[in-house]
């Protein structure tokens, strides 16, 4: 698999390396940071501190997607989010993500400085999403869930897990490319956490490599996620020492990108697999 996403003077060589994208919330209610950057300058700060400790994409949500969670406004979302990828775009070179499911937002951080969209509804919650996608011409991560965050968790079943899972990736694939967005330029993401039991999560982590038969880059996003607070009963804020595990797992079964709040730690996480992976350490 080519797995190189090149775009508007952008280079993610993610078959070369491990690639990982900085967490910033900028929400009143993340469950995992608790609004600690809900502020625009300590959302600012923590971008560049983040880009400082090797981030090479940083991930900028203004709408908190944890289980029950309620939806905000694009109005809204945009105030919160706007003011920082304006900042940080002048302060960093890495890509900035937005993570969003509303066209309107999308394209304002576009306009702003984004130059990734990340998407946790594949697309299929705004039908203005894969158009405007496609005009931009940048990356897409497209990821599964079950349901809405409202909604997701509260009896998540399956007949099949991971293939239904592959089943809603490569139609999301295939979706997107019929609507303009070029094939090269989409990632997929399996959604630890959305609508998913703690037994589903354990078993994607373990399996992840079928989802190689996209023949399309893998986003693996575990951090502080709650199956890692019940497993050590910790709270998100505790959670730091199992993320990493979790990476790892990810990393060897086959993820080229992890999300992660603790950039610092993720980049340590991933050189170290990588180079057992690949049997030597890179220069």
């Amino acid at each position: 698999m080519d797995a190189i996403l090149k775009w508007n003077g952008h280079v993610l060589d993610l078959g070369k390396r491990t690639h990982v994208m900085g967490v910033l919330n900028v929400t009143p209610d993340s469950f995992s940071d608790g609004g600690h950057y809900f502020e625009t300058d300590r959302a600012i700060e923590h971008g560049i501190e983040m880009d400082r400790d090797g981030a090479d994409i940083i991930d900028i949500g203004g709408e908190s997607t944890r289980p029950y969670s309620e939806p905000v406004s694009a109005a809204e979302e945009m105030d919160r989010v706007i003011p920082v990828i304006e900042a940080l775009r002048k302060e960093i070179s890495a890509p900035i993500s937005i993570d969003t499911c509303k066209a309107q937002v999308a394209r304002q951080a576009l306009t702003a400085g984004a130059s990734m969209i990340n998407d946790i509804s594949a697309l299929r919650f705004d039908p203005e999403m894969a158009g405007m996608a496609a005009q931009a011409d940048v990356p897409v991560i497209l990821m599964h869930m079950k349901g809405t965050p409202g909604d997701m968790q509260k009896n998540p079943v399956y007949g099949d897990l991971l293939l239904e899972i592959t089943d809603f990736l490569r139609e999301a694939v295939d979706r997107c490319e019929a609507a303009g967005v070029r094939r090269d330029l989409t990632v997929v993401d399996p959604g630890i956490g959305f609508g998913k039991t703690f037994d589903h999560n354990l078993q994607i982590i373990r399996e992840l490599h079928r989802f190689q038969c996209l023949d399309r880059p893998i986003l693996f996003g575990p951090s502080n996620k709650a199956f890692i607070g019940h497993i050590l009963n910790k709270e998100p804020h505790e959670r730091d020492t199992g993320t990493m595990a979790a990476i790892a797992a990810g990393v060897m079964n086959g993820a080229h990108m992890v999300r992660a709040h603790d950039v610092r730690k993720a980049v340590e996480t991933v050189r170290i697999i990588d180079a057992i992976k690949r049997g030597k350490v890179e220069d």
